[in-house]
């Protein structure tokens, strides 16, 4: 158990790190996807791509920004990754349409520092997969 508290913690600070590349100015939220002890994809929140990278608009997120869970999940598809069984790592826990995402795409177990202000995502989890705030 020690050992998988010790990957626990390299991956929420790659999470961490990887949150950097968001151009919101509010949140900066990172997402790292693991599977068979292998990073098979991350992701930062943010516009699609090809539009303009500007999250806000008078201090209020815009609708087209992607969740860093769900950049994950669809870079991982995109490059031929089949998620069912991964873990996820996230510095904010996820919304609920987040959530149904990772449970629909088969992740086993989700760990994030940070509680977003809604907890019904993490609500929702809790009844299917495990997920936990990770202690610091």
């Amino acid at each position: 158990m020690a050992s998988q508290h010790k990957f626990d913690q390299v991956y929420l600070n790659i999470a961490k790190e990887v949150s950097i590349l968001s151009h919101c100015e509010r949140s900066k939220v990172g997402a790292v996807l693991v599977k068979d002890g292998n990073i098979v994809a991350f992701g930062y929140n943010g516009t699609p791509a090809g539009m303009n990278n500007c999250c806000e608009r008078n201090d209020v997120t815009v609708p087209e920004v992607i969740h860093a869970e769900m950049n994950a999940i669809l870079k991982a598809a995109r490059s031929g990754y089949a998620v069912g069984g991964a873990e996820l790592y996230l510095t904010l826990s996820p919304c609920v349409d987040c959530a149904k995402l990772i449970l629909q795409s088969g992740i086993k177990r989700v760990i994030y520092l940070q509680e977003y202000r809604k907890t019904d995502g993490v609500e929702f989890l809790k009844k299917f997969i495990d997920i936990f705030q990770y202690e610091i």
